[in-house]
């Protein structure tokens, strides 16, 4: 009886303590009040919006911004900045960068107060008789990394909607009309979705509504090129230096069969243009972001001019194009807002991103951009990552489709353990054991390509958006090859204490080993990321200026005591190089004696051991049958 009574007598303790004392102060909390209009899907009464931008302060990194914003009466309303963001799913709208925000109507200054609650949001009280407001504010880009990403420099200019823009809050951004001018430096030209009147080095777009608009970037500089990939689609290409430019006819090709398979997989459009952005540029800021026309892509300056050493910076175009469909015309109901201040949730995002990865990854093996060794030697690095990282022990897959918003892509020091957007890759995994199950149950009769075609296939020339459910994906899955594809769909996505989701690609004739040499695809990923990546063998990755940058979850490092930021002094008395490591872990798989660190984290230095003697260790995919297995097939050009 005494533990029971003690338990007792330590609950009521904790009551009498939780009180409040007699006499103390006791505050309420004060109600938030949302003040700022809903959306609603009716036409804005005061006309078209007319944006002017002007981008030619490229030294400087400044957008300055005029913006004629019609009104249908005087009054209170409310100007919102978009937070909210297509493609980031998070509240990542740069309201920071907004600067010299000025109303004036009639010629006289409406003052302005911002929101307690919503910062991106402006009151301000329209004078009676005013027709419109006139507004003026910069956009500052940043000028280094750790400000942000770079927008602007001396040879090129991402103009993004969304960061010179405000729109009247109570309306669907698909119901306010607007029509954009954008002023660029002299010699600069220009490639965005909308298309424009050109005027000397003005730049005047048709109109359109605002939710187009933001979802419409320009892409504009000193040195550009476009080819034709394809009757309606476009490849504009930028970089800091013209001889960057110097594209084959078979790099052009590669990219043209790129939109042939992409088209052909699907079996629709939906767009009636399509105009990949591609930037090459060490100064502007690298991006990666879908739009329904269009899509914003950075890459190294040696994309075409260093094919050979740039295989893993090709999978980027075919992602993002895949978003056309994925992502943009097919969308998650939960992902789907009316403006940019209403939350998205991402619990779709497996599909979102998850098939979109998928099917990056097919279709740089089908276009040929990617050769198929290549393209396995990616897959073989994603499930090798999985295989070794243990965080699926405790969180499952669902929950880091939470990751933008929880997150918002800050660096993590155990990555391997807290997860990240794991919605990517894990989701290509599911994918993946989806389209050998399709294949296996229907006896070969059917893939993940009859999936493509039934769920984003539909209503050909449609570029709106077309929302669904995670009933709407498995039923779609059901008509093809009948099974509850709910169950297993749910048990992937919430399941935990598992081992990584590799049964696809053994499936579909792939396994996953590991061995001594490192593909070319890793030593490339390597190169381009300028680190040592030892992931499989000692669990750490090291970084430029010898300091470790992961290390993984209970790996020989971890249990070393080895963490991000530990920088690597010396290696059994020799002074810390990358080959000296690797070395180190060659003579170590013979013999006995750990290997030595000499570590420095901050003002001290200790000297750590090793005790792994597996020698060096990296994945690659393995065939295990003859002929053509469902993967081979999956690669083969449609």
């Amino acid at each position: 009886m005494i533990r029971p009574l003690l338990a007792a007598s330590l609950l009521a303790s904790a009551a009498t303590i939780a009180q409040v004392p007699a006499g103390n102060s006791a505050p309420q909390p004060v109600p938030i009040v949302d003040t700022i209009p809903a959306p609603r899907d009716t036409p804005y009464p005061g006309g078209t919006i007319l944006l002017d931008v002007d981008a030619t302060d490229t030294e400087r990194g400044i957008f300055r911004v005029r913006e004629t914003i019609p009104v249908a009466g005087g009054g209170h309303m409310v100007l919102l900045f978009p937070k909210w963001l297509p493609g980031s799913h998070s509240p990542t709208g740069q309201i920071d960068k907004l600067a010299g925000l000025v109303v004036t109507a009639n010629g006289k200054v409406v003052p302005w107060t911002r929101d307690s609650v919503d910062v991106f949001a402006f009151h301000l009280d329209v004078p009676a008789g005013a027709q419109a407001l006139d507004v003026q504010f910069q956009f500052l880009s940043a000028t280094k990394t750790d400000q942000g990403r770079v927008a602007m420099t001396p040879n090129l200019i991402s103009l993004q909607p969304n960061s010179v823009s405000l729109y009247p809050a109570g309306y669907f951004t698909r119901q306010i009309p607007i029509r954009m001018t954008a002023h660029f430096p002299a010699g600069f030209t220009a490639a965005g979705a909308i298309p424009a009147t050109v005027t000397g080095s003005t730049w005047a777009y048709g109109q359109t509504n605002y939710e187009v608009l933001v979802d419409s970037p320009v892409l504009a500089g000193r040195y550009g090129r476009k080819w034709a990939l394809g009757p309606r689609v476009n490849l504009n290409v930028f970089a800091d230096r013209p001889e960057m430019l110097a594209a084959s006819d078979e790099q052009i090709a590669a990219h043209k069969r790129l939109v042939e398979q992409a088209v052909r997989t699907f079996g629709a459009q939906h767009y009636d243009r399509y105009e990949f952005l591609l930037s090459l540029s060490d100064q502007l800021g690298g991006i990666g972001l879908e739009h329904h026309r269009s899509s914003e892509n950075g890459s190294r300056t040696g994309y075409f001019t260093e094919w050979d050493q740039n295989v893993p910076a090709r999978n980027l175009l075919p992602h993002e194009f895949t978003h056309s469909w994925d992502g943009k015309f097919r969308r998650g109901a939960e992902l789907w807002t009316p403006d940019y201040r209403t939350p998205m949730q991402g619990a779709s995002l497996w599909v979102y991103e998850g098939q979109t990865q998928f099917w990056g990854y097919v279709l740089q093996a089908r276009s040929g951009l990617v050769s198929k060794q290549d393209t396995l030697d990616g897959y073989a690095s994603i499930l090798g990552i999985y295989d070794t990282a243990p965080a699926r022990q405790w969180r499952p897959l669902i929950d880091t489709t939470n990751d933008p918003v929880i997150s918002q892509r800050r660096p993590k020091g155990w990555v391997s353990w807290q997860r990240s957007e794991d919605y990517y890759n894990e989701g290509l995994m599911v994918w993946m054991e989806v389209d050998a199950m399709l294949r296996q149950k229907s006896g070969g009769r059917k893939s993940i390509d009859d999936f493509a075609r039934a769920f984003f296939g539909i209503r050909d020339g449609d570029w709106g958006e077309v929302t669904y459910t995670f009933a709407d994906v498995a039923a779609t899955l059901d008509r093809i090859v009948p099974y509850d594809w709910a169950a297993f769909l749910t048990r992937r996505l919430t399941e935990t204490g598992q081992p990584a989701p590799t049964q696809g690609f053994a499936m579909n004739g792939y396994r996953l080993v590991y061995g001594p040499d490192q593909s070319n695809y890793l030593k490339q990923v390597e190169k381009t990321r300028k680190n040592v990546d030892l992931s499989y063998s000692l669990g750490l990755v090291i970084g430029e200026g010898s300091a470790v940058t992961a290390t993984i979850w209970e790996s020989p490092s971890f249990k070393a005591g080895i963490d991000v930021g530990t920088q690597i002094q010396a290696v059994n008395d020799d002074a810390y190089t990358p080959e000296v490591l690797k070395a180190a872990i060659v003579a170590a798989k013979d013999g006995r004696d750990p290997i030595r660190l000499l570590v420095r984290n901050g003002d001290r230095l200790r000297t750590v051991a090793i005790d792994y003697h597996g020698g060096p260790r990296y994945p690659k995919l393995v065939k295990t049958g003859t002929g053509q297995t469902g993967l081979d097939k999956l690669l083969l050009p449609r």
